[in-house]
């Protein structure tokens, strides 16, 4: 029987998810020789050639394909294993890490924190604001336990690694000054402001997604102003710079429903744009108590949001 080293098949793993023995090493805080070294163990101990030379790098052999496909269902039962070993040992203690996205922190986040204080006193949250897209990398190399993100940059719920909880619908509502004419137009669409100058960020998600309600309503948005923060961006607005699609995620962190002084928020009926929030963990370890209770805590925060209610106006 061939001789199966966890830890050499997560550096296999991990190379394959990277590329290069390089970035591998970086990955796993080790040298490339030592990388090197492992999975020619590996190779020996299989029985079978792991790697092949591509040019200037490696690439991965059938041979290695097959093992890591048999050995994405070692590693779920391996964490099914800790899960419920926490289980045993800790019960209601341990830690739960989260890495998140901005606007989802005081959303979603802060209110299913409060409740586990409430609820599960001994289980302790730990918070990491990172990017959408950069969260599953931080999920993948075991920095956090949870992870959440946007659809649009989440693994697709047949990647074996991860296993996907939708947790919300995020509607977006348009941002106008308060003295654009169509500030209080009724039953304002989208296509309306085809020729408006508009304010979304320069590359990332939210461009994505600006430019995809955008095109579906009909037309390609001019970028006149480039933000990331919402802040900036509902100040530009305010200040007759151009109009923005903004997540009503985004106006829970304490800029309320009106956006702020000279700021008009309007739900877009007709278009409906959403965009989708989801929740992963790695494949197997969804059962530790603590996580199976974050993540409900997460659900309850996602069903306490109010996606129906209209924004007001500013008076």
């Amino acid at each position: 029987m061939a001789d199966w080293d966890i830890k050499k098949l997560r550096i296999l793993r991990t190379l394959q998810e990277l590329g290069t023995v390089t970035a591998t090493a970086e990955a796993l805080h080790m040298t490339p020789s030592a990388v090197s070294q492992q999975l020619t163990g590996l190779a020996r101990q299989l029985g079978v050639t792991l790697l092949e030379a591509h040019g200037r790098r490696v690439r991965l052999t059938d041979a290695a394909q097959l093992v890591l496909r048999h050995a994405e269902a070692v590693f779920a039962q391996l964490e099914r294993a800790d899960a419920e070993l926490l289980g045993y040992l800790q019960g209601e203690a341990g830690q739960v890490r989260v890495g998140a996205f901005s606007t989802a922190i005081p959303a979603l986040v802060v209110p299913a924190v409060q409740e586990l204080r409430r609820r599960h006193p001994g289980l302790s949250v730990a918070v990491r604001e990172t990017e959408a897209e950069a969260a599953y990398e931080l999920l993948a190399e075991g920095s956090v336990d949870l992870a959440l993100s946007l659809a649009a940059h989440a693994p697709t719920p047949r990647d074996p690694k991860f296993s996907r909880v939708s947790l919300l619908a995020d509607p977006l509502d348009v941002a106008l000054p308060a003295s654009h004419p169509l500030a209080a137009e009724p039953g304002l669409r989208l296509a309306d402001l085809a020729g408006e100058p508009w304010i979304f960020g320069s590359s990332g998600p939210w461009s994505q997604i600006t430019t995809t309600a955008c095109e579906s309503a009909g037309f390609v948005p001019e970028q006149a102003h480039a933000a990331a923060d919402w802040g900036a961006i509902l100040a530009m607005v305010a200040a007759g710079m151009g109009v923005a699609l903004v997540p009503r995620m985004a106006m829970a962190g304490g800029r309320g429903e009106r956006g702020g002084a000279g700021v008009a928020l309007r739900v877009l009926h007709a278009d409906q744009p959403r965009r989708h929030v989801v929740a992963a963990a790695r494949r197997g370890s969804e059962g530790a108590p603590g996580l199976a209770r974050v993540l409900a805590a997460l659900r309850q925060a996602a069903e306490s949001q109010a996606p129906g209610e209209s924004p007001r106006h500013p008076g």
